[in-house]
């Protein structure tokens, strides 16, 4: 489980709990606070089946020093949504969901984790009246939902959302 962690110490982030694992549909579905572990890195939980995601709770103000070091402008992005830090057959991923103070719009963003560094993978912005996204999601199990539909890939707009998802493809 050392490559979570080592995905959360090179974001500097912070988990507030343990590592734990759950069924990954039960994941993706939940848009609140994942279940806060003892904190014990002894009590590391790893998936035993490729349906499991091994998960990092991690407090959403935590990221914020992620967001300011990684796009330049402090304050730009403020998270509004718990992020999900987790790992998925093999490999680690970051999603977060953040308020852009600088086009006012919301902001979610999706990163995979590898030797090689960190690759955004999604970056999708919402209001009510319009959605823009930019998706390398392709080879991924994973796609972004705006409005009940699922999206892998592409550059281009669509109608406004309240919310956008990362889900299972």
């Amino acid at each position: 489980m050392s490559k979570l962690r080592n995905v959360l110490m090179g974001a500097g982030i912070a988990a507030v709990g343990a590592i734990g694992t759950k069924a990954a549909v039960d994941y993706f579905r939940n848009k609140g606070e994942e279940e806060v572990l003892d904190g014990n890195e002894e009590n590391d939980a790893e998936a035993n089946s490729p349906e499991e995601v091994s998960y990092a709770t991690v407090d959403s103000s935590s990221v914020q020093s992620f967001l300011d070091t990684s796009f330049g402008v402090p304050g730009r992005y403020v998270p509004n949504r718990p992020p999900k830090i987790f790992d998925y057959q093999g490999q680690q991923y970051m999603v977060i969901w953040a308020q852009d103070n600088k086009q006012n719009k919301n902001q979610m963003m999706a990163f995979r984790y590898t030797d090689a560094g960190r690759k955004m993978l999604a970056s999708v912005g919402y209001t009510g009246d319009k959605t823009d996204y930019n998706l390398s999601l392709d080879g991924t199990p994973f796609a972004v939902e705006v409005n009940g539909e699922k999206m892998t890939s592409g550059q281009s707009e669509t109608s406004g959302a309240n919310d956008v998802d990362f889900v299972l493809a």
